[in-house]
């Protein structure tokens, strides 16, 4: 009998053992390797090299970073092209871009986060924190003339699960629809970075936004708006942190996160690429400003205080393959946890039932998570990645995607707008997937 429980017991600590070991191997830190660590073919990769650098040579972008790994394996991580074309001052894959709306990826993390410590429930109506939401008004009429609007009664309250797939009516300063920029420039809505923040606060910007009209009843229709910037906001409330508080504090720093701001700092003001420009001629200038000089390029550097959810931050390929790395591991990176597998995989699936995101050229088919675009069985149609790969990109030119089932993320960072730039990201996705040689 003795022998039969010392067996026993021996068994049980065998089994522990190699589920610990399971857990430390699918728990991946990033680490450069051959390609063939991570099932590529070195021979196909070149393909990949030699694209980049005729993309710069053929006047499509003046460079870009690419970086992938498969595995936990970083593959490829090169950078090709000039920072400043005129002095043939290269591109860096080290540098810090503006990653725009790729800040949202950050923001819904941190939602899902304090909804672990349970500080909300998804289906909350925003007005349990933000009275302003309360007997919110959707958008009937609208008088280009004079910008006048009629309203009616919203049918139900907008909740954080609205908010978190883009279905609660918000619309978006700028770049929406001529009654959403008007309506919102009105009251002084801003897209969250640049001089048009200035003398805001964010809590009095979101406090604002909840008295004016939504653009369609929420949960009727998928629409890209402000919904990530009171995220930003809430996470606040939520968390007694600002915004750039809490992301340094609970994302950035614990993961090994060092060069992702909303601030970045003068010593790094250097490493903060340019941004440019290109024209149908192939000419391709730096720009200082964008938007008709809204928009001072230099706004990383400018200290502020008004933090984005929705566009804010700046960071290197590296630091947000990090971040890519930590939701493929479902939640954990380097024996850090910042989610659990079970809710990665509810930010990461179909929320939005038979809506379809109606924005740039995403394939019609395809569905949103909490925050990320995931390609569904149909959509898989349209592209090398399977079902189930989750994306989002920022407006200056930089994407990326995750793709589970070939354990695989990969990033694209360009600085530049132009008619050409849209050709790398057709060409780009090919390359990658046939690449992998296992």
């Amino acid at each position: 009998m003795i022998r039969y429980l010392i067996a026993q017991f021996i068994l049980f600590l065998c089994i522990a053992y190699e589920n610990t070991v399971q857990a430390q191997s699918n728990a991946k830190v990033l680490a450069e390797a051959a390609p063939a660590a991570g099932g590529f073919s070195a021979d196909r990769l070149a393909r990949l090299d030699a694209s980049m650098q005729n993309w710069v040579r053929q006047k499509w972008v003046n460079g870009s970073v690419v970086l992938i790994a498969r595995h936990g394996k970083i593959v490829f991580f090169k950078a090709h092209g000039y920072n400043d074309p005129d002095t043939k001052s290269p591109f860096d894959k080290t540098g810090i871009f503006r990653v725009a709306s790729q800040t949202k990826a950050l923001t819904s993390v941190a939602v899902m986060m304090l909804w672990e410590e349970g500080k909300f429930s998804l289906d909350d109506p925003v007005s349990k924190f933000i009275p302003t939401f309360s007997n919110q008004k959707v958008l009937a009429t609208f008088n280009a003339k004079d910008t006048t609007y009629t309203t009616l009664p919203a049918k139900r309250p907008v909740t954080i699960r609205d908010l978190l797939t883009h279905t609660s009516g918000l619309g978006y300063p700028g770049i929406g629809t001529p009654s959403e920029i008007a309506i919102y420039a009105k009251s002084n809505m801003t897209g969250g970075v640049g001089v048009d923040v200035k003398g805001q606060t964010l809590a009095d910007a979101m406090t604002r936004l909840g008295t004016l009209p939504l653009f369609f009843q929420p949960g009727e229709q998928w629409k890209y708006g402000l919904n990530m910037d009171l995220l930003g906001y809430l996470i606040e409330k939520w968390s007694g942190m600002n915004l750039e508080e809490f992301f340094l504090k609970r994302i950035c720093q614990p993961l090994g996160m060092k060069d992702t701001y909303f601030n970045v700092p003068p010593e790094k003001a250097s490493r903060l690429v340019n941004f440019f420009q290109g024209d149908s001629s192939g000419t391709i200038k730096k720009q200082a400003s964008v938007f008709s000089g809204a928009l001072n390029m230099n706004y990383p550097l400018q200290k502020h205080t008004y933090f984005s959810g929705g566009g804010g931050m700046s960071t290197t390929v590296y630091d947000y393959a990090v971040f890519l790395q930590m939701l493929l591991n479902g939640g954990e990176y380097n024996g850090v946890r910042l989610l659990a597998r079970n809710t990665v995989r509810l930010m990461t699936m179909n929320q939005i039932g038979d809506l379809n995101p109606n924005i740039g050229d995403h394939a019609p088919e395809n569905k949103f998570g909490f925050g990320f675009l995931v390609v569904s069985e149909n959509g898989s149609k349209f592209t090398p990645s399977q079902a189930g790969t989750y994306s989002w990109g920022g407006v200056f030119s930089t994407s990326y995607w995750v793709d589970p089932k070939e354990d695989m993320l990969v990033l694209i960072y360009r600085n530049m707008w132009g008619p050409y730039v849209s050709n790398t990201d057709k060409a780009f996705r090919p390359l990658v997937y046939q690449a992998i040689n296992d």
